[in-house]
């Protein structure tokens, strides 16, 4: 009797020194297992690793509840008994862990993803608009400009990117459509960059691998290239690379470009990558790095930005401050909005942005792009937050400096302008691009394209501001141009030019003359889209006029005898016409 106490003792001191044996093992085996699964997953996801990226709470609390899961798990079967049946045996370690000593064990393993729970819901609140509205208010500063002193007149659109995105596609995919060498193996990206090359706008787009066997046969060349497509004339260039990319978008492993620059830079919060070309056509991306700016979370601001030669991999990182000046999207467009939206809803206070909403104000829904002293900047009608179809003001901000410059004009917003000019040739059924703003007479003016189905671009249409029952269509700029300034005339709309001189404050000038004599010569001169009419008189002096301003100088020819209105000009020998008179 004796000896079997004995035994059984024996036996339970086995079990037990089994157990601990096993324990330790399973434990090896958790971190193990763990260490695994994480380095896998960030190498997918490779999230920032930074207190202020709300995605790195995120995926941690997400990987510590399945680490604490793989540890319970590890734990049960390491506490196995094989002299016991298998459900007495899991009935046990439940208890065991839930019931017995290993409920603090249990505890210690949800104390991460409790704790980064708390961190997220603390750290949303501490950076919550409620609490902060000032602070969001004061991110953008904004300066309050002339129109007219800022924007010079217009008499073509070369600074303006008239053709969306989505045209910018279909011309760009052409183009690489007529190359046999490359279009077997390549597409282009869809996401294009608005640039500045040589102070004209420009949409640049990389090329991409078709797909993943493309990419396992083509990835020690790298991509040969990228589409340039200009949004003013709407041609499309194919730029072939001495040397290939190797880090892009498109790339798997290693090469896509994000995993790239994030895993060379663990601790930074990147926006993305955007891809820009420098002036000599040297390929690049452009990565901003973001920071809270309120709280923990809040306020989301470029802080700096990784340049990255896709070509070698190198990078560099610069301050915001630092940013080269060739660098033209260091903001993004939705980012800037979002800005201005804020100091628009909270300058009074977080309260008033929801009850009284006196001076609230927002942007409309979308952005155009208008290149201004070799940057590119976003521009958008402001509006009241109350929704109506008109704007109080319009807004230009830096996409590399965030400068923000606000405009007090009254009139359309931009949607209703779009269907005023698509009522102009409803029959066509075109569809009007988001519109941007020129300087007219002195006027503000909302020019825009007009596309058909299959996103070519077919007129051009031009919508006064101020009253957006005057619209002028054409086939081609010089044509709008042409219809709009006439229609301004019969309106009475007097030119005031961007020195804000009306055509009757010409009249009182001493600088306004009048002349009368035989025309000697007479040409016709097309320069920048637009056609000038030069006639010199009998003693030489020259006087020149845009054609479009005044269609009745076509009845004037060499010989005839005619009375002239100019105005004289210290800078320049040749006079401008304002006004002329056969006899």
């Amino acid at each position: 009797m004796a000896d079997k106490k004995d035994n059984k003792g024996k036996r339970k001191n086995n079990i037990k020194s089994s157990g601990n044996r096993m324990k330790a093992s399973s434990l090896i085996a958790a971190f193990i297992i763990s260490a695994i699964w994480l380095m896998i997953n960030y190498y997918i996801y490779y999230p920032a690793i930074n207190i202020q990226s709300p995605e790195f709470w995120e995926w941690l609390t997400f990987h510590s509840v399945i680490i604490t899961i793989v540890f319970i798990i590890c734990g049960i079967i390491g506490r196995r008994n094989r002299n016991e049946k298998f459900i007495a045996e899991f009935r046990n370690n439940i208890e065991f862990f839930f019931k017995g000593r290993g409920r603090l064990q249990i505890i210690s393993l949800f104390l991460i993803p409790i704790f980064c729970v708390l961190v997220i819901v603390f750290g949303n609140i501490a950076g919550a608009p409620i609490f902060n509205a000032k602070r969001y208010a004061n991110l953008l500063k904004v300066e309050n400009r002339e129109f007219v002193n800022d924007i010079p007149e217009s008499e073509n659109v070369d600074n303006i990117a008239l053709m969306d995105t989505n045209s910018a596609r279909i011309f760009g995919d052409r183009k690489i459509g007529s190359l046999s060498d490359v279009v077997s193996q390549f597409e282009v990206e869809n996401a294009y960059t608005q640039i500045n090359i040589d102070n004209k706008p420009m949409k640049v787009a990389n090329l991409r691998y078709a797909d993943f066997f493309k990419y396992l046969s083509n990835r020690n060349e790298g991509i040969p290239g990228y589409v340039t497509v200009n949004p003013v004339d709407s041609t499309a260039k194919y730029i072939k690379l001495d040397k290939g990319m190797k880090y892009v978008p498109s790339g798997y492993f290693n090469d896509k470009i994000m995993r790239h620059v994030q895993m060379n830079n663990p601790t930074r919060i990147f926006e993305g990558c955007y891809f820009e070309v420098k002036d000599d056509g040297t390929p690049c991306y452009i990565c901003p790095v973001l920071h809270a700016r309120v709280g923990l979370f809040g306020g989301m601001d470029v802080k700096g930005a990784v340049i990255c030669d896709p070509v070698s991999g190198d990078m560099e990182y610069y301050a915001v401050e630092d940013i080269p000046t060739w660098v033209d999207r260091v903001y993004d467009g939705e980012l800037l909005t979002r800005k201005y939206n804020w100091h628009g809803l909270f300058g009074n206070g977080y309260w008033n942005s929801i009850i009284g909403q006196k001076g609230c104000v927002q942007t409309t829904n979308d952005y155009g792009y208008k290149t201004i002293e070799d940057d590119v900047w976003i521009y958008t009608g402001v509006t009241s937050v109350t929704g109506d179809a008109s704007n109080i003001g319009f807004v230009m901000i830096n996409q590399r400096t965030s400068e923000a410059r606000y405009y007090s004009i009254s009139g359309a917003e931009e949607y209703s302008a779009m269907s005023s000019a698509e009522g102009a040739v409803q029959e066509k059924k075109y569809t009007a691009s988001f519109p941007s703003l020129i300087n007219v007479y002195g006027t503000p003016t909302y020019i825009m394209v007009l596309v058909d189905n299959g996103g070519l671009v077919k007129m051009y249409a031009m919508v006064n501001v101020e009253q957006y029952n005057l619209v002028a269509t054409g086939d081609t700029q010089t044509e709008v141009f042409a219809k709009y300034r006439k229609l301004l005339k019969s309106e009475g709309i007097k030119n005031t030019g961007s020195s804000g001189e009306s055509d009757e404050d010409l009249d009182d000038d001493n600088s306004v003359a009048e002349t009368t004599f035989n025309v000697k010569d007479m040409q016709y001169v097309t320069t920048g889209g637009e056609t000038y009419v030069y006639i010199k008189d009998d003693k030489g002096n020259v006087y020149k006029q845009l054609f479009a301003d005044d269609e009745n100088i076509i009845f004037v020819s060499v010989g005839d005898n005619i009375k002239l209105t100019y105005k004289k000009s210290d800078d320049s020998d040749i006079m401008q016409i304002i006004d002329v008179e056969s006899r």
